[in-house]
């Protein structure tokens, strides 16, 4: 156990380790007027935490979207454009998410904002997306604050909302962990709370609770407190460094319970590497996911995205993150193709509202006039043998009080040349 506790001490080092001046602003009514946008370009932007708490893992989401764009570009881009991708860093910290967009709208002249990454993070700049009208497309967060239509008519979710994450997560522990004490450990703002009363609306009030603040990296009394409170099943809402540091630091107090983990800290690949020599901690463990493993050899879309990684992104380590980043590009790309060559903001979010896209995850996007959250659901993983295996069927609901329902539709296979068709 002293190995463990030396490699999770170094793992958790290493983790710490206004108003509108672009002229009208306005969606425009042709291309010609609008931000980002020329005959042979359109340029967008992201905020990403390259480095801080959330950047094990996640640092590697935007070099991937960049990759899949870089190949969409050498196929002859969009209508004619290429896509401009420019990410610049926030350290997952709400104060310089702020200063980046805010450069990214005014200076940079960015068409649109697209997969933010975090719930804290773009929470705070959700009123200045707005004010600019400039599209929010496909936020890299399960937050409910993406679907308000009516409040940000503008702003569209990626993944599945963690209420509809916290029920199916929920449903699999009514189903499988019955009579066991459930607890809950979640980060505290919107994700936390958000799967919590998802979880909640399935398997009642749990035993013991905890929230973490990612500027603290112990979660040690939490720990202590589950284990005294005798907690059979510690649910987390974590993102991956707290998944390690929960799972490592139940391990230093002997403490044993069944992990059932969010897909926002769920990639153990990412995990495995913040464990360290302890990794193999994360046998049995039970996550969410939506998007193919990384791992899946035989799907059609793993082959594509490993293609794409090996000719575009120097070959970097292949895992879920890279799927993540170029499914969101994917996504993209069918969007600029929707609202077709006269691209303009109001164009693109009326495109992105009929939905209609197909792509490489296992469950329907929900777009539509009233409904921005993204991806209907998520099916789950256990880890055997170091590697995320699914089982079962997936799962959709919505995050009031619909049933949690089986969803066997067939996955489509890719276009033959890597592109989707307009």
């Amino acid at each position: 156990m002293k190995r463990i506790a030396t490699t999770f001490v170094a793992a958790v080092v290493l983790l710490a380790a206004g108003c509108s001046s672009d002229g009208d602003g306005s969606g425009g009514s042709s291309s010609a007027d609008v931000p980002g946008v020329t005959d042979t370009e359109v340029v967008i932007g992201s905020h990403q935490p390259l480095t801080g708490p959330a950047a094990a893992g996640y640092a590697s989401i935007s070099p991937a979207t960049k990759a899949y764009f870089d190949f969409v570009n050498a196929n002859g881009g969009v209508n004619g454009r290429k896509i401009t991708y420019k990410v610049k860093d926030d350290g997952y910290n709400p104060a310089t998410t702020q200063q980046v967009v805010r450069e990214l709208v005014l200076q940079d002249k960015v068409f649109a904002i697209i997969n933010g990454l975090g719930t804290p993070t773009h929470t705070g700049v959700l009123d200045f997306l707005k004010t600019n009208r400039v599209p929010d497309l496909f936020v890299a967060s399960g937050s409910r604050s993406w679907n308000q239509p009516d409040k940000y008519p503008g702003t569209f979710g990626f993944n599945p909302d963690y209420t509809v994450e916290g029920k199916i997560l929920g449903t699999y522990v009514k189903e499988n962990q019955a009579g066991k004490k459930v607890c809950f450990l979640g980060q505290d703002d919107d994700f936390g709370r958000d799967s919590l009363a998802g979880l909640e609306k399935v398997v009642g009030a749990v035993a013991s609770k905890g929230t973490y603040v990612t500027s603290n990296p112990n979660v040690g009394p939490q720990m202590g407190q589950f284990k005294a409170a005798g907690c059979e099943v510690v649910v987390l809402a974590t993102i991956p460094g707290f998944t390690a540091l929960s799972i490592g630091t139940a391990a230093k107090i002997a403490f044993k319970p069944q992990f059932v983990v969010s897909n926002v800290g769920a990639d153990p690949d990412t995990v495995g590497k913040a464990l360290g020599a302890a990794a193999p901690l994360l046998e049995g463990v039970v996550a969410a996911n939506y998007l193919p493993l990384a791992t899946d050899e035989a799907n059609p879309w793993v082959a594509l995205f490993k293609k794409v990684n090996t000719e575009y992104n120097g070959g970097a380590e292949f895992d879920n993150n890279v799927i993540y980043g170029m499914s969101v590009a994917y996504l993209f790309v069918q969007s600029l193709q929707a609202a077709g060559k006269d691209l303009t903001r109001d164009g693109i979010i009326e495109a992105v509202k009929k939905n209609g896209f197909q792509g490489p995850a296992l469950v329907p996007l929900r777009f539509s006039a009233t409904d921005h959250s993204g991806y209907a659901g998520t099916q789950l993983t256990k880890i055997e043998g170091g590697k995320a295996v699914f089982f079962g069927t997936a799962y959709t609901t919505d995050d009031a009080e619909g049933a949690v329902t089986p969803h066997t539709a067939q996955a489509v296979t890719p276009p033959s040349n890597g592109v989707p068709a307009a």
